[in-house]
């Protein structure tokens, strides 16, 4: 493997302002929202937010995503979601992201949640990691989203 092991950030407080400019600099979501959401996951330990990095082997982020109780949709009852994945276009098509989904559904089921859920347009490749596509959803901007769910 070209990148290294999965860092729940929790255990590495000190990627938090460098994983929230990349968060930021992937999803346009402010930088602020994001350091505040990786500090309480740090503060908390356990339970939602995660958020999750993989480094490559200059120790740059390559991949991330994290765990949120809404992903900006109408449906609170359907939480936590998984959001904000992405791996860097040069490291794509190498398993990272597989493996970054894995490992935080495992984490998420040894912290007791038993099922995750997330928006997305990329259905092939949810269904391909395991997700079912749950429901449609209405964003919090008024659009439709496909609502898929795994179990951890």
């Amino acid at each position: 493997m070209e990148y290294g092991a999965v860092k729940p950030l929790r255990d590495f407080p000190e990627e938090a302002e460098k994983a929230a400019g990349w968060f930021h600099e992937k999803w346009g979501v402010p930088r602020k929202e994001y350091l505040e959401s990786i500090r309480e996951c740090i503060r908390k330990r356990s339970g939602i937010p995660q958020w999750y990095v993989i480094t490559d082997e200059q120790g740059e982020i390559a991949a991330g995503a994290g765990l949120i109780e809404n992903d900006f949709h109408q449906r609170p009852d359907l939480t936590p979601n998984l959001c904000a994945l992405f791996v860097e276009e040069p490291k794509r098509g190498r398993g990272i992201a597989r493996a970054l989904l894995q490992f935080i559904r495992d984490d998420a089921g040894s912290m007791g949640i038993p099922r995750l859920y997330l928006i997305t347009d990329h259905t092939a490749f949810y269904e391909k990691c395991g997700w079912e596509f749950l429901t449609m959803v209405t964003e919090n901007e008024g659009g439709q989203v496909r609502m898929y769910t795994a179990q951890t």
